[in-house]
């Protein structure tokens, strides 16, 4: 790599880290660490390729959500653990701070599947179509819609206190910053 190529790596790092850290710490359960470290091999990889790339961005992105299936298809799966609870919710008020429901949402995303986890995340957190996400995933369209469906279902039983949520909570706030499957009908 050239100095010139160097200065334009760092300067992608720079700017799109926080973003691309973003969807691998959700790819991993809200695990930052192993988000970190997914990144991490991702920016790795395409370091050795970056003369090469087009779009950096989408690139990178790809490797995050093909390692992370390489790591739900080991033949020994390391299991995640849950090192917290959610608080105990306070009584006051009409509603749950965007904190807390977080704090939930993160909790019930660890208790999925990778797999499931994946496709909630392509689907409504990236929203890519599930045309797209058959492809990145190398699966079958059909095969996305059960996979979210099911998902969809695991997460709801998981943190029925976000069921109170409404569609006129969500026009409240911006899609692209909160990550809230609980309101899409699958």
């Amino acid at each position: 790599m050239n100095v010139h190529e160097q200065d334009s790596f760092r300067e992608f790092v720079e700017t799109r880290s926080s973003a691309l850290l973003k969807t691998a710490v959700l790819l991993c359960g809200g695990d930052r660490h192993a988000g970190e470290d997914l990144l991490q091999n991702a920016l790795v990889k395409a370091a050795g390729r970056w003369q090469r790339i087009d779009e950096p961005e989408a690139y990178v992105r790809r490797i995050l959500y093909r390692q992370q299936v390489s790591r739900w298809r080991l033949k020994w799966p390391r299991r995640e653990l849950a090192v917290a609870e959610p608080p105990e919710r306070a009584e006051s008020g009409d509603g749950t701070s965007a904190a807390e429901l977080r704090i939930v949402m993160r909790g019930a995303l660890a208790k999925l599947t990778a797999r499931q986890r994946t496709v909630l995340v392509l689907r409504y957190f990236e929203d890519l179509p599930e045309a797209e996400v058959a492809a990145v995933l190398g699966c079958s369209v059909g095969t996305v819609r059960s996979t979210t469906h099911r998902s969809l279902a695991r997460l709801r039983g998981l943190a029925p206190e976000l069921a109170h949520l409404d569609r006129s909570d969500a026009a409240d706030r911006p899609a692209s910053s909160d990550f809230s499957p609980m309101e899409v009908s699958p």
